[in-house]
């Protein structure tokens, strides 16, 4: 860990945020998308682009008109033109998206022993939060392994934990409220962090004990781990089964993955799950039932 113990914390203008994220030559992913119509906007372009007046002005007037301004927080491969896994050129920051009882959780990370200070807390919206750590050294499964674990260890947003994830930008507006919300940006450290950094230890299955220990590096990512799509249709496939309505199911989905996804993502995925389970029930309809005592029914 690398840090200048006199930092003093700061408040972040956009212009300013970008600029700390990523080198002046540094590829990244600006989003733009309005709820309303779900139409998206997605450019890829150097950090000094982003951070500089005219392309400010661009989002302030996307943000003026009813979109939501993200940024992704991993830089791109050179010459790439989209956000995928493979077009990550390296791991700089791992976050933390805090959706519930925000304050509480923050203020956790804040004590927390097992986690260096963040470098940067975004404030989203009234009490939620979004938690950045600018880090070094990691491979793309040991940063998504340590999203997961800290979303699990915090109570943040499981749709939050891969490589390719945008976060919100300061300076513009959460459309996703009923009353405008600015979002903001505090810098609270200037450390670069790696591995050993993060202590974490956990009992769940899927969690490495003693997260931080290179000698772990190996088992970081479980044999069974799911990307988020697979997240999204077991949930869907759960939700579904025990009776939910299919359009709950969808919007849950799209205001989890709205940020990233194809607006007809959400939609999609529930009428695979439908067409699925109902392939299920129709086989199982279909066999001659067997002597013997039946299974107890589950609820």
């Amino acid at each position: 860990m690398t840090t200048d113990s006199k930092f003093a914390p700061r408040s972040l203008t956009s212009s300013e945020y970008v600029r700390e994220l990523f080198e002046p030559a540094a590829s990244a992913a600006i989003l733009v998308r309005n709820r309303s119509t779900g139409h998206t906007v997605q450019t890829i372009s150097k950090a000094e682009t982003i951070a500089s007046p005219p392309f400010q002005n661009w989002l302030a007037g996307q943000s003026a008109s009813g979109y939501d301004v993200f940024m992704g927080m991993n830089p791109i491969k050179d010459g790439a033109f989209s956000r995928t896994k493979g077009n990550i050129k390296d791991i700089r920051h791992v976050y933390l998206d805090l959706d519930r009882k925000g304050d509480q959780a923050l203020e956790t990370i804040r004590n927390s022993t097992e986690l260096p200070p963040p470098n940067f807390v975004l404030d989203t919206s009234p009490g939620k939060h979004q938690v950045v750590w600018e880090v070094s050294g990691f491979t793309q499964d040991e940063a998504e392994s340590l999203f997961h674990n800290l979303a699990n260890k915090f109570g943040g947003d499981l749709a939050a934990t891969d490589s390719t994830r945008v976060l919100r930008l300061p300076g513009f507006a959460n459309r996703k409220l009923s009353e405008e919300f600015i979002v903001h940006a505090r810098q609270e450290s200037d450390a670069v962090y790696t591995l050993r950094d993060f202590t974490i230890d956990e009992d769940a299955p899927e969690t490495p004990r003693h997260f931080g220990d290179y000698r772990q590096r190996a088992r970081t990512v479980p044999s069974d781990h799911k990307s988020q799509s697979e997240h999204d249709w077991a949930y869907a496939k759960r939700a579904l089964a025990r009776g939910d309505d299919p359009e709950v199911v969808i919007q849950r989905i799209a205001d989890y993955r709205a940020e990233e996804n194809h607006p007809n993502y959400a939609r999609h995925t529930v009428e695979k799950a439908r067409a699925a389970l109902n392939s299920k029930r129709r086989d199982v309809q279909s066999q001659p039932e067997a002597s013997g005592h039946s299974a107890p029914v589950r609820e």
